[in-house]
């Protein structure tokens, strides 16, 4: 049986004759009517059937032997091989949440027995039956990968040992520092996903077969302490109309949101990929709710690869997107860069050193990020991929300084593409997509420019100057400081 994670209290209403969410009979029609694929958007057009999409679950940082139904503890259960397909995973029905238990105080788990779920929750097992969790078996071999398991997010200990080469300086240690002062701890996590796990237990009313990721930097290890957390809602698989099905079924959460007492200030956006945001009211933490982009849940898992890969790579990281923002060339929103396409433009520059400090993944290792895998196998796809032992020791100072210089004075914006898929920056096409674009950064699964938010000579120019200026100024006084001031960066204790 698996683990339940802690999840935020829901005070559902009284029931009432129009009260969908706490009656069972109507809570029961409403899943055979789903099931009966028999729902129409608004523009009276069917949306696709509900697929057997199997549960996504992540579990807080505790091991628990695995119990079978009659009770015995089965140690012997066999590793699957890395990068499959497994179709003979064992399957398992998804269990309701536990009460809410406040951050900090570990859960006791215990299997639930059949008894205690009710007569809906039920239906809905029965009818998505899904499997184990992807992201960690009960019983299973710990992953020998550089790859941490979502039990161990906790990196602190792994920065202690830097060779001296790596921190040499003052630079270097500066930006050591205030990557361990800004980084995501466990508790940042934990609060993220318990609103998840509620989430998608109040979303599963409502369409019983979804599934609600957390993605983005909450997840690809270069999330600080600050940042916001990213959802896609899985309602089916394959693609779903954004202009229409997504925004409709994001309506219907939102109506449902206004519902739950854990959740405020729910307001839908109607982007090219619309989302959902709102505030979760217990952790403080802001929400952004997509449906079926799951692009986004494969490059979080290739991106949290690069995190784990080399050390180095996300303290220069977080500190770039740090000193983006202070700068004001980080905010998709205003026609700068998004803090996805800055990432990308760090591990193409790692990527494309004369002794690289980062491999290209999806060349090296295609199997284990495919972009037709199954969905729910990504997050395991690269848990045994071994860490990479670089020939290229150059401090973290260094590496910021010629990640600066590359984009000041090295790399041509207009004749080339920044690919990560290919670890190498790639002429142009003569195609719409890539075609009098200011900036060219290829997502690495879909191909599409992550960076076309930058569409305006003017904020281009003023991104270009940053660079240069930064350069400039980091190469002659060495000191973190005068491009970042640290003590407004660090956060608040």
């Amino acid at each position: 049986m698996f683990p339940r994670s802690p999840v935020f209290p829901h005070n559902r209403r009284q029931a009432s004759p129009n009260n969908m969410f706490t009656q069972p009979s109507l809570v029961q029609q409403q899943i055979e009517s789903q099931l009966n694929f028999t729902n129409r958007n608004f523009h009276s057009h069917h949306l696709n059937g509900f697929p057997l999409i199997p549960t996504y679950q992540w579990k807080p940082p505790l091991d628990v032997p695995y119990t079978s139904p009659n009770g015995s503890k089965n140690k012997n259960r066999k590793r699957k091989s890395d990068c499959s397909t497994q179709d003979d995973q064992k399957r398992q029905r998804v269990r309701s949440p536990k009460p809410y238990e406040p951050p900090g105080k570990v859960s006791s788990f215990s299997p639930v027995h059949r008894g205690e779920q009710g007569p809906s929750r039920r239906a809905v097992d029965e009818t998505c039956s899904p499997v184990h969790s992807p992201m960690h078996t009960p019983g299973t071999s710990k992953p020998v990968g550089c790859v941490p398991s979502l039990r161990e997010e906790s990196y602190q200990n792994a920065y202690s040992g830097f060779p001296p080469s790596i921190v040499k300086d003052k630079l270097s240690q500066q930006i050591l520092d205030l990557f361990l002062a800004c980084e995501q701890q466990n508790e940042d996590l934990q609060k993220k996903e318990s609103c998840r796990a509620q989430l998608q237990w109040d979303i599963q009313l409502l369409h019983p077969c979804a599934r609600v990721f957390l993605a983005g930097s909450s997840l690809n290890g270069f999330g600080s302490r600050s940042s916001d957390a990213d959802l896609c809602l899985v309602v089916q698989d394959g693609p779903v109309n954004q202009r229409t099905d997504a925004v409709y079924i994001l309506s219907r959460v939102q109506r449902l949101l206004y519902k739950l007492s854990y959740i405020e200030r729910p307001q839908l956006i109607r982007a090219k990929v619309p989302i959902l945001k709102f505030r979760d009211r217990i952790s403080g933490v802001e929400f952004d709710l997509n449906v079926n982009n799951v692009v986004g849940i494969r490059n979080t898992f290739l991106l949290r690869t690069y995190a784990h890969i080399e050390r180095r790579v996300r303290p220069i990281i977080l500190v770039i997107k740090k000193w983006a923002s202070h700068n004001k060339i980080n905010d998709a929103s205003r026609g700068t860069l998004s803090s996805y396409t800055l990432v990308l433009m760090v591990l193409h520059y790692l990527q494309t050193l004369p002794e690289p400090v980062i491999p290209c993944l999806q060349k090296d290792y295609p199997e284990c990020f495919s972009p037709v895998m199954d969905i729910h196998l990504v997050p395991d796809g690269p848990r045994n991929i071994p860490p990479f032992v670089s020939k290229n020791q150059s401090s973290l100072g260094d590496l910021l300084l010629g990640f600066l210089k590359y984009y000041a004075t090295v790399f041509r914006w207009d004749k080339f593409v920044i690919s990560v898929r290919e670890g190498k920056a790639l002429p142009r096409p003569n195609s719409w997509e890539w075609k009098n674009k200011f900036i060219c950064v290829e997502e690495p699964f879909d191909g599409t420019n992550t960076a076309r938010a930058v569409h305006e000579k003017m904020k281009f120019d003023a991104i270009k100057a940053q660079f240069t200026e930064s350069w400039q100024v980091l190469q002659v006084r060495k000191d973190l400081d005068y491009i970042l001031p640290i003590r407004e960066t660090k956060p608040k204790r």
